[in-house]
């Protein structure tokens, strides 16, 4: 493994252990030129759908990517980064059961959108402005009027 710091090629394991949810390996590891220390995480690859995108344009389905689109929509929201990462192992679990070879990124972001409204409905809302691209207020104020309609105006009494 190569180091992060120096970028010598040959590190040592100081330490491995199972992953919280028992799905991955922390290993502690040390560059034997730096002597700096980082963690890496070893995980199963297992194939994932490709990603269709609107363009017809079709990627490899990349976790990191939906982790950013969902931290920005949760940015100064109560929702931790490892109920985002629940989210999307969830989702990774499905789309290996389906056993499709493609995607369409409408279904993804659909996904993440249903996922959000149970999580934050300010992050849900942040996420489908941006993933919707309303093209004016009317059509946000729709959005939100159907949450409102849901039971979404839970603000205290």
């Amino acid at each position: 493994m190569k180091c992060p710091f120096c970028g010598f090629a040959d590190t040592k394991v100081i330490d491995s252990r199972l992953g919280k949810e028992g799905n991955n390996i922390r290993r502690r590891r040390e560059c034997i030129d730096c002597e700096r220390r980082f963690t890496t995480y070893e995980r199963v690859e297992e194939s994932l759908p490709l990603v269709v995108k609107k363009d017809g344009r079709r990627e490899p389905f990349d976790r990191t990517k939906i982790i950013a689109g969902m931290q920005r929509a949760c940015e100064k929201r109560p929702v931790s980064i490892g109920t985002i990462e629940k989210v999307v192992d969830r989702l990774e679990v499905t789309l290996q059961e389906s056993g499709d070879k493609e995607i369409e990124s409408s279904r993804l972001g659909e996904a993440v959108m249903v996922a959000l409204q149970g999580i934050d409905e300010v992050a849900y809302v942040r996420f489908a402005s941006v993933y919707r691209q309303f093209k004016d207020i009317n059509e946000f104020m729709s959005e939100l009027s159907e949450i409102l309609a849901k039971g979404g105006d839970r603000s205290p009494s």
